[in-house]
């Protein structure tokens, strides 16, 4: 991959886009780090990128580690699988793996590594593997019978070298997660139903650096919402319906098209980009720490409030299940168009046996040349109760 290639591919990731980036109106909220918003299991995946409220499974430290308390199983481990943004390069991918154990009958430890490689830059003299990468720990306990909570802590580490002859260095961040879950049994008619509520705030931390501290960028720090209903429709099958709602907890900064017009430049002149930047500099957008910024995040978009509701983004999902053991499942996502345009359908199918379970998900993009089409997502998980009983046999 040459330098100007692997520069467009992080350019991408800094936005997760598609090619409306050269419309104008286009404004999303920029982080660094952005592998740390993706969705890395098949299950999650393949409804849509929703998780934060669904029935608890071995792949919950991403999506809400309070989930844990109410895992069936008393450990599990689960390693995912991700080939990206296959529409512009073949080397590109993301790996993550993922183990809880149950403390007792009330608490939990969680743990999870991913790690994002950019893929290799062949330069004149050497090769250079720019990645990310995130390691965490999670506590999460069970307040009541209904009722849990977590909190987890995350090392940040990136390294975006694709240039020697820049000023670049490794950046690291340190980020918290704060997380909710309840889920209660209901009856509908004669039939008992599940209802699960989730909330997780994640990736509270530090800004990140690739320059040494010159410039710093906000880590994307989220608040993601969501609910999920579980209805039984005999003794063997069941449906379940999700729903997330997301928000970046992150300041939007004025874009290129508001500082032109600040400056009373003609609109679609880009020959002032250099000192675009310095303005943002300028205004203290770049200084606002990370702290300040989630408040700042309610109310600073250019566009006023209706600016503000384009910036919440979520998926839709539904999943049938056959004796709990054969899934199907299928979801939409959608983002504005001005702040990401990621708009997809997923698919995706489940089989679990008593030791291990295999997921797998596929992405179809509404957005005309979406990068993000025809992702792949795998993950293989294995229940340690059931390996411990294959072998006592």
């Amino acid at each position: 991959m040459t330098k100007n290639r692997i520069a467009i591919v992080i350019l991408l990731m800094i936005v997760t886009v598609s090619a409306f980036a050269q419309k104008e109106q286009l404004n999303p909220v920029y982080t660094g780090v952005t592998s740390l918003s993706i969705a890395p299991d098949a299950r999650a995946g393949a409804l849509g990128d929703v998780g934060v409220a669904t029935e608890p499974d071995v792949n919950s430290q991403y999506w809400n580690p309070a989930k844990y308390p109410f895992n069936i199983a008393r450990a599990g481990v689960s390693m995912s699988y991700t080939p990206w943004l296959r529409q512009l390069v073949s080397d590109i991918d993301l790996v993550n793996l993922v183990g809880f154990y149950r403390i007792g009958d009330y608490s939990a430890l969680s743990g999870s590594l991913t790690y994002f490689s950019l893929g290799e830059v062949i330069a004149e003299t050497h090769t250079i593997k720019p990645y990310e990468m995130a390691l965490d720990i999670a506590y999460s306990r069970m307040l009541s019978e209904t009722f849990s909570a977590a909190i987890a802590m995350r090392y940040i580490h990136g390294d975006m070298q694709y240039d020697i002859t820049e000023d670049m260095s490794a950046g690291n961040a340190f980020a918290a997660d704060i997380a909710l879950y309840y889920n209660k049994y209901l009856f509908a008619g004669n039939r008992e139903c599940l209802l699960g509520l989730g909330l997780n705030i994640s990736n509270i931390g530090t800004k990140i650096s690739y320059d040494g501290g010159a410039t710093n960028q906000f880590i994307p720090t989220n608040m993601r919402l969501g609910a999920s209903f579980m209805l039984p429709l005999d003794e063997y099958n069941t449906l379940s319906f999700s729903l997330d709602l997301n928000k970046l907890l992150v300041p939007t900064r004025p874009s290129y098209s508001q500082f032109l017009e600040e400056k009373g430049y003609e609109q679609g002149d880009n020959s002032y980009y250099s000192e675009y930047q310095s303005w943002l500099d300028e205004e203290g957008h770049n200084e606002v720490s990370s702290i300040s910024g989630i408040f700042k995040s309610f109310a600073d978009a250019p566009g006023g409030a209706v600016e503000e509701l384009k910036e919440i983004y979520g998926g839709v999902g539904v999943e049938y299940c056959y004796n709990q053991q054969f899934s199907l499942r299928a979801g939409y996502h959608y983002e504005n168009e001005y702040k990401g345009n990621r708009k997809y359908f997923t698919v995706g199918a489940g089989f679990r046996m008593s030791v291990f379970s295999l997921d797998a998900a596929y992405l179809i993009s509404t957005a005309q040349s979406n990068p993000l089409d025809q992702t792949l997502r795998f993950s293989l998980s294995f229940d340690m109760d059931g390996l411990k009983e294959l072998f006592r046999r």
